[in-house]
């Protein structure tokens, strides 16, 4: 709790409370995940979604060559040592993993 009982019964207070305590908990969970970023050909894209964790589901974008996609997802920190070697088996090129300040859910 980071306030008080009277200060959280102001409707107006209560919603800053909730704003920062949101924030908060969106850089803890942060803290043990990464953003992963790839390209892949169409026809390996199946291969690569199976083998790849995601919060809920990867987003997948179409490139200008209609040939290849990108995908981007946020997965566990400790999941990628492992993750990469399959996925680039499976067909995924240009990995890029990136840090993140928050994962709001």
């Amino acid at each position: 709790m980071i306030a008080n009982k009277k200060a959280y019964q102001d409707n107006w207070k209560r919603k800053k409370i909730d704003n920062i305590a949101m924030l908060l908990t969106g850089a803890l969970r942060a803290e043990v995940m990464v953003g992963l970023k790839m390209n892949v050909r169409r026809f390996d894209l199946d291969k690569v979604l199976s083998a790849l964790p995601a919060l809920k589901k990867p987003t997948v974008s179409h490139l200008s060559d209609e040939n290849w996609s990108a995908i981007d997802t946020v997965i566990e920190e400790f999941v990628v040592r492992e993750i990469i070697p399959q996925l680039k088996e499976a067909g995924a090129e240009d990995i890029v993993e990136y840090p993140l300040n928050k994962v709001v859910l």
